[in-house]
């Protein structure tokens, strides 16, 4: 735990530099930032940074609103300005690739090939996954409801029932998953209800599992007494008005997480939200009148 003697400031100013498109990079930063609610954070974005006078700007910014520089610079010479212009102003910076290159460097005995972006290379399927983890981050415990319906999947659950473990695990396979939590008394949000319901799938936990994973979470935050949260009573409850929100209208179908890993909930995930598209499209299909198609080639 790291002590502080003073109120933390509300504000951050993250430089994300790179020589090339800054995905990776900002990816990173995504994660990191959700980790500190009530901050806020004003993310600049630097990509295609090569020359000198590229980094004397970044730096001269950074210095200007006392803000954090991280870097994915491959450019040997680039880098090491850079590094340099920083310690000499007393800008906090981290480097993402510098230490991994040289140590992977050592490993393999191979000097890597430093080409800026080389990693686009590797194939569409990278940058998709890169997508998907950003847009998870963004939509995770009922954030970015404003973009639900771009979700390729929704989990909906109560609280502890690996709602956000289960999102970023999909996302790293490329799903863009949010999240919504079911709250005790509280109507899911209107959002919820308007995407394609094929898309949303819930998640259930036993009333013990449940009760000794928070249990164990507020004896982690160093809280000595349960209260609600965690108590076998209020967990019943919750449990119970969950069920009852996933059969009202839907209904949504559910996976059972209790003593699974997550790679086996994730299967049972895609394999649902799978067959209720195919569903869906064999009904759509099914109720088209054999004369469409032949008034289709008619119109054309």
């Amino acid at each position: 735990m790291i002590p502080f003697d003073h109120e933390p400031p509300k504000t951050c100013t993250i430089h994300i530099v790179s020589d090339g498109s800054g995905a990776t990079s900002e990816a990173v930063v995504d994660a990191a930032v959700v980790q500190f609610p009530g901050v806020g954070f004003e993310l600049v974005r630097h990509a295609g940074v090569r020359t000198r006078e590229q980094v004397l700007t970044v730096v001269a910014q950074a210095q200007n609103d006392r803000g954090i520089i991280v870097h994915t610079i491959v450019i040997t010479e680039i880098r090491r300005l850079l590094l340099r212009e920083c310690r000499q102003r007393v800008i906090d910076q981290v480097d993402l690739t510098g230490p991994l290159l040289g140590k992977v460097s050592q490993h393999v005995e191979m000097r890597p090939i430093l080409r800026p972006g080389a990693s686009r290379g590797l194939s569409d399927e990278y940058f998709r996954r890169i997508d998907a983890i950003q847009f998870t981050v963004r939509h995770d415990d009922g954030q970015g409801l404003d973009t639900l319906g771009d979700a390729d999947i929704v989990l909906v659950g109560v609280s502890r029932a690996s709602k956000t473990p289960l999102s970023i695990f999909l996302s790293l396979r490329g799903w863009l998953v949010a999240n919504i939590p079911i709250v005790l008394g509280v109507d899911p949000p209107k959002e919820l209800e308007e995407i394609d319901q094929t898309r949303v799938v819930a998640l259930m936990i036993s009333a013990d599992e449940l009760t000794r994973i928070r249990q164990h979470r507020v004896k982690a935050l160093g809280t000595y007494t349960t209260g609600e949260y965690a108590s076998p009573e209020k967990v019943r409850e919750e449990l119970a008005y969950c069920r009852r929100i996933i059969r009202r209208g839907y209904p949504w179908p559910i996976v059972e997480v209790t003593g699974k890993s997550i790679e086996e909930s994730a299967k049972e995930v895609i394999s649902l939200v799978e067959s209720q598209r195919a569903k869906a499209s064999f009904d759509e299909n099914d109720l088209r009148s054999p004369w469409d198609d032949f008034y289709q080639f008619l119109r054309e």
